[in-house]
């Protein structure tokens, strides 16, 4: 939907408001069928994908930028590498890296979401499936994939990086590669990490070394490729993570 007819309101955000009358009470219970259906959607659809690795950046990557070019070369070396390439279907960098897939013959897919803005899938998507509920879509980019890209972004980027590093620290997810492209960027998010949540004793030394940082879209796919179990685990309290 685009133009007059993109609603004004977004299902996620219907659900979650508790403003107004008390009509939630009636109709949350068919919201589930909704949720489930959703579900089934994307199983159906993604079930004989094959290896694939998640690519998230930014909506906002320019075609022509650096960060645009990185996103299609390491969608395209994914796909000679023999993995499909999976994104949030949107534009930025989600664009390049289904380009990349498209242009080094791999399956191209496209996770979209329903918002009040950037609407529809980019026309780089071969297999794509439109998702209203944010936390079905993120299942979708966890089950389906070996391992995530990451290119810069910003809170939706940084959103499914951390929800990704949680589930491999509390080994919910396991052998499962997180690679951050680009040094400029995130670097200084990773001495952060290194130098105030470590001491301050948050996080462990080894969760920060979960996370992979090189700036060469061939060093990336080569992480992911080369990925094995006995990488260290992540040291975590009864507790959970903090």
């Amino acid at each position: 939907m685009r133009g007059a007819q993109v609603p004004s309101s977004t299902t996620d955000q219907r659900l979650l408001d508790t403003r107004g009358t008390a009509d939630w009470v009636h109709t949350d219970p068919w919201r589930v069928l909704r949720i489930q259906a959703e579900f089934v959607e994307g199983f159906g659809a993604l079930a004989e994908l094959g290896p694939a690795i998640s690519v998230f950046g930014s909506a906002r990557t320019k075609p022509g930028t650096r960060e645009y070019a990185m996103g299609v070369e390491v969608g395209r070396r994914l796909a000679l590498a023999g993995y499909g390439v999976i994104t949030g279907g949107g534009p930025g960098a989600m664009e390049a890296a289904n380009q990349g897939a498209r242009e080094g013959g791999g399956v191209s897919v496209g996770l979209g979401i329903e918002l009040p803005f950037e609407a529809g899938l980019n026309p780089y998507v071969d297999l794509g499936v439109n998702f209203r509920y944010f936390f079905a879509r993120k299942t979708m980019f966890i089950k389906y994939a070996e391992g995530f890209i990451v290119l810069p972004g910003g809170f939706g980027t940084l959103d499914e990086l951390f929800e990704a590093v949680t589930l491999v620290q509390t080994q919910k997810k396991t052998s499962f590669p997180i690679v951050l492209l680009g040094t400029d960027y995130w670097g200084g998010l990773l001495d952060w990490l290194r130098r105030t949540a470590v001491p301050a004793g948050t996080i462990s030394e080894v969760d920060v070394d979960l996370l992979h940082l090189t700036d060469d879209p061939a060093h990336a796919v080569r992480i992911v490729s080369e990925y094995e179990d006995e990488r260290p685990h992540p040291h975590f309290t009864q507790q959970g993570p903090e």
